[in-house]
């Protein structure tokens, strides 16, 4: 047998081994949560209590441009909400694993370099799904109906995994960036204004001028316009280019991400141990 008969099998033994040990890292990060339910719970508690507090005890005062009710406006943005505070769990997960030895012991393994990173992503993905449809499913109960039709709910469940995909990166970079998992803590200082200053509550024109071009150009303002205007629900979208492509830019802006950021998780770890 040649060495050009052996490289296919090569290749192949290359590409199982990788999926093999990502999946490893997958089971574990799932068996994580199986244990310790309490973390989705506490993942979804925020956006929970966010809905009744903005949709029932500030509701009445919210105003949606042209028209419509504000809990129905409000449900998409507390989706992409619960998708963008994702990216502090990641970073909180690989800092926790960098600083008690977990990765430096995966990198000793004979496992394919990849898997700890992508087994990260695969597991925050599957932890997302759940999420979405447990959120979905309260806000269904409180009254919530989308009207974008069967195809509508799919492609905005599509977009918002999407978006997490994108901040799974920006999580991985910085988990393996801060120095410790006090610090992953501190993220939510960072996320915090990132979401409130965007339209996930408020439309960007009732803000003021400055401020409403800055939420409007902010990259979750982007997705949120687009679910709403996939599940039907009432958009409160100017007039502002960035706006009226709002489909266009939910799916270029993680893609900018991506492209951004996984490079620099990658690179980052693969300097861990240099």
């Amino acid at each position: 047998m040649t060495t050009m008969d052996l490289t296919p099998a090569k290749s192949r033994s290359r590409a199982y081994w990788a999926v093999a040990d990502s999946w490893n890292v997958v089971r574990r990060g799932l068996t994580h949560y199986q244990r310790m339910p309490v973390n989705i719970a506490w993942q979804l508690g925020f956006p929970i209590l966010s809905v009744l507090l903005y949709g029932y005890v500030f509701g009445s005062a919210m105003t949606v441009p042209g028209g419509g009710d504000y809990r129905d406006f409000l449900m998409p943005g507390m989706f992409v909400m619960t998708m963008a505070f994702g990216f502090i769990n990641t970073a909180t997960v690989m800092v926790h694993d960098a600083t008690k030895g977990v990765i430096d012991r995966f990198r000793s393994m004979p496992m394919a370099p990849s898997a700890v990173v992508a087994g990260r992503g695969v597991t925050d993905l599957i932890v997302a799904c759940a999420e979405l449809t447990i959120l979905m499913l309260t806000a269904l109960v409180i009254g919530w109906r989308p009207e974008g039709g069967i195809l509508g709910g799919l492609a905005a469940f599509a977009l918002l995994l999407w978006l997490r995909f994108a901040l799974i990166w920006v999580g991985v970079w910085l988990g393996l960036m801060v120095p410790n998992p006090e610090a992953a803590g501190g993220l939510f200082a960072v996320a915090f204004p990132l979401t409130m200053i965007s339209s996930i509550f408020v439309a960007p024109q009732l803000m003021p001028s400055w401020l409403g071009v800055i939420a409007s150009w902010n990259p979750i303002s982007s997705t949120v316009a687009a679910t709403r205007e996939l599940f039907g629900s009432p958009s409160g979208s100017g007039d502002s280019w960035i706006e009226q492509h709002a489909l266009l830019m939910g799916a270029v802006w993680p893609l900018i991400l991506t492209a951004v950021f996984l490079p620099l998780a990658v690179g980052r770890f693969q300097r861990l141990s240099r």
